[in-house]
């Protein structure tokens, strides 16, 4: 299984870069031909679904991915501390396709006056041997950190 972790920082308050991270169809700005969009309910509840569909003349294929877990950043409470911290927002998606297998959690949470986004993403390719897991790896922190990038750029 090829794993990679993407790690950004942000001018935004936790909210809008929670905005930002959770607007699917804007994903596929940056993922050549790949359009994603929502195709079971909002995409911001448990059990929703997000699809990339990857296409390139005849050959094709979708990534479909349920939210598994959804926290929204918001305000909370240190217990004990009387301070006011802030709850960091987490979204897991699970993919559920064919070729594609594995998981993605988008983290945000605030640091100093902005937000540090994280993404990480665990996946396997059918038929793609594990030998190759970090050539994937890597192929995955290029094009979704350039995901990451548009998404967050001011």
């Amino acid at each position: 299984m090829a794993r990679f972790v993407l790690i950004r920082r942000a001018p935004l308050p936790p909210a809008e870069c929670w905005e930002r991270l959770t607007a699917w169809p804007r994903h596929g700005e940056r993922v050549p031909f790949t359009r994603v969009s929502v195709v079971r309910g909002s995409g911001r509840e448990v059990g929703d679904v997000v699809l990339a569909r990857t296409a390139l003349g005849p050959l094709r294929f979708d990534d479909p991915m349920e939210i598994a877990e959804l926290v929204v950043p918001g305000p909370g409470s240190a217990p004990g501390s009387g301070l006011v911290a802030g709850r960091d927002g987490l979204c897991r998606l699970v993919k559920r396709g064919r070729p594609v297998h594995g998981w993605a959690e988008l983290r945000v949470r605030a640091v100093g006056g902005g937000s540090a986004a994280v993404w990480t993403e665990e996946l396997t390719v059918a038929g793609l041997p594990g030998l190759l897991d970090p050539f994937l790896a890597r192929a995955g922190r290029l094009v979704f950190g350039r995901v990451l990038d548009h998404l967050l750029e001011p």
